[in-house]
């Protein structure tokens, strides 16, 4: 019970004392791009918010995602290695397999390689 009275009483006073204490010590020097809407300091300008996406950038992050995931996933395994025994590891290490695999799949296959957008080809005449 003095647990959870300490992370239900305690935690929310020391944090309302600390905001108040970033309110009344902080420096206050608004300007014109703290103020504005747009975070960045732009302006909003025509077809400025909108700028061309590469494809490449988004399959790299979808396969740091995947391998993100791989390591969550191993990670209760090799805490409980000596529960799960042989067959566990066995299972652990097919599916580390398989992934690597995968992995090397898309090496061979270029999708991890990200292009080069400026370079281009002049023909010519």
């Amino acid at each position: 019970m003095n647990n959870l009275l300490m992370l239900f009483l305690f935690v929310p006073i020391l944090a309302l004392v600390l905001l108040f204490l970033n309110f009344l010590f902080s420096v206050h020097r608004p300007d014109e791009s703290k103020i504005s809407a747009y975070e960045c300091g732009y302006s909003a300008i025509r077809k400025q918010n909108r700028t061309d996406f590469q494809i490449q950038f988004y399959v790299v992050a979808m396969l740091f995602l995947i391998f993100d995931l791989e390591i969550l996933l191993l990670f209760p395994i090799a805490v409980t290695l000596y529960k799960v025994s042989t067959f566990g590891f066995s299972i652990a290490l097919i599916f580390f397999v398989v992934l690597t695999i995968g992995f090397i799949l898309e090496i061979g296959s270029g999708a991890i390689s990200i292009a080069n957008s400026t370079q281009t080809n002049y023909k010519n005449n």
